[in-house]
């Protein structure tokens, strides 16, 4: 089909050469009249991809200029408006599923269209027929991409199809710019910049503490896209990223501030200490991250210890000087609170989140963990008498909170070895009569004997004489293996 048959098909009135410089500026405007018909806007989306897709690449991008480039940006903001999310005006920031019924289908049909262009666009920057496409590209890229990422994710608004064309969509933005990954388009690299800081640019009008829940979508593209970034990018961007994190983490909505949580610790994993540090981020990050300790949510305690540990090791500095000793800092106070609030817990959900991150704060905190050890214990003993099966990940974490305290802090658990040997042995004893699997059962048992081991070598043998006197004939089967593992190896010594 040549094109004077594919503007006929487009239903084009004017009188056009491919010659004419400025024909494909008519054509777009044309195409951007006629959509401002509701009744025909999916037609138009379908022949306009055919339209990219069969139009010479000469006559599509002529020499650039300001009028091209206000037609090819209005042409598709026109489309991607066509599917733009309702606005929410309830205090929620939610909408029903029902209000997005629409979208997906919208959606396909657009990235259809937009993909046959920027497919075009990409064939003509490989083939460098025209230096000036490139240009051009850059320019189209953060609205598309604003685009892509608002239905690339699993949301109400968005289907298994929907969600398929973004990607294509996104994907083939990256390569009309030239660039090898969706990654690179957002940060750049050595020899051009990345598209994230005119997207941001873009989305800073939506990211206030007024605007920034009118539209669902804002804040999922704007964490996928911060997490995309790592170093050394974002910290051009710590300014415009930093605000926008802590808003959504304060917000009363635990499913936001979990997100919220999870785009600042991106920044406090990809932003230099220093950085961070100035104009006092560090520590209003810290209060803001202090006070959500004090939730029920396990969902929200899962990212903030992560975070708040990672922090206060940008926070807190090293002893000046090898051998001195460290002062109690936040790390004491943030561990103290979170030891007070596992002896209190009964929530099995919550339970298994402190016991995993325990091992976190002990690794990182050393052998100042000596200070917290009355209470560590008592935390560790209660832990390791609540089942939680079938997958027991509270009591296989305690333990390895309780073997990296053995290693780290051995020089002062030898006046500990009776209480955690008794609460070590009756454990084995349940986890002997408990129906758990085969596999899990010999893992919690292998990890307990390790235990035993160490606190052996910390009570200089005495743990062993206790052991050998033990009366073999009250002791379950796999119990008994494993006492005479631990016995075995420290005669063998």
């Amino acid at each position: 089909m040549d094109l004077p048959q594919i503007l006929q098909k487009i239903q084009i009135r004017e009188s056009l050469t491919p010659s004419d410089s400025s024909s494909v500026i008519a054509v777009l405007t044309h195409i951007g009249e006629r959509f401002k018909v509701k009744e025909e806007r999916m037609l138009i989306l379908e022949e306009t991809a055919e339209f990219f897709t069969l139009a010479p690449l000469d006559w599509l991008f002529p020499q650039l200029n300001t009028d091209l480039r206000e037609a090819y940006l209005g042409l598709s903001s026109s489309f991607t408006g066509y599917a733009i999310l309702p606005v929410c005006d309830t205090d929620s920031g939610t909408l029903p599923a029902k209000s997005y019924e629409d979208i997906p289908t919208k959606v396909q049909a657009v990235s259809t269209s937009l993909l046959a262009l920027c497919l075009r666009m990409q064939a003509s920057v490989e083939n460098r027929s025209n230096p000036h496409v490139k240009s051009l590209a850059q320019a189209l890229a953060p609205s598309l991409c604003i685009f892509s990422i608002t239905h690339l994710q699993a949301q109400p608004w968005t289907s298994a199809a929907s969600r398929n064309c973004a990607l294509q969509l996104l994907t083939s933005v990256a390569g009309m710019t030239g660039s090898r990954s969706v990654q690179e388009l957002l940060s750049g690299d050595e020899d051009k910049k990345g598209v994230f800081g005119p997207i941001l640019d873009t989305l800073q009008p939506e990211l206030t503490t007024e605007c920034w829940k009118r539209n669902q979508a804002v804040k999922h593209v704007f964490s996928w896209m911060l997490v995309q970034i790592g170093r050394p990018w974002l910290t051009q961007y710590l300014e415009k990223v930093f605000p926008p994190a802590l808003l959504i983490s304060d917000d009363y909505r635990t499913e936001n501030k979990v997100l919220g949580v999870h785009c600042l610790h991106h920044i406090v994993l990809n932003v230099p200490a220093a950085d961070l540090r100035q104009y006092n981020r560090a520590q209003v990050l810290y209060h803001a991250l202090f006070n959500h300790l004090y939730t029920s949510e396990a969902s929200l305690m899962q990212v903030v210890v992560p975070c708040l540990i990672d922090l206060m090791g940008v926070i807190e500095n090293p002893p000046a000087h090898v051998g001195l000793p460290r002062k109690p800092n936040r790390f004491d106070d943030v561990l103290r609170l979170v030891l007070t609030y596992m002896e209190m817990e009964h929530k099995l959900d919550l339970r298994r989140v402190y016991a995993s991150n325990l091992v976190l704060f002990i690794e990182r905190m050393g052998v100042v963990i000596i200070r917290h050890l009355k209470r560590l214990d008592r935390v560790i003993m209660g832990y390791l008498e609540v089942s939680d099966a079938p997958e027991e990940k509270t009591r296989l974490s305690i333990l390895d909170a309780l073997q990296k305290t053995l290693e780290i802090a051995w020089p002062r658990m030898e006046r500990r070895t009776g209480s955690l040997a008794q609460s070590l042995l009756r454990f084995l004893v349940d986890v002997s009569s408990e129906s758990v699997t085969r596999q899990l059962k010999e893992q919690l048992m292998s990890k307990a004997s390790h235990c035993l081991l160490l606190l052996n070598h910390c009570s200089k043998g005495k743990l062993q004489t206790l052991l050998l006197e033990l009366d073999n004939t009250c002791v379950p089967d796999s119990m008994l293996m494993c006492i005479q593992q631990i016995t075995t190896a420290n005669l063998l010594q």
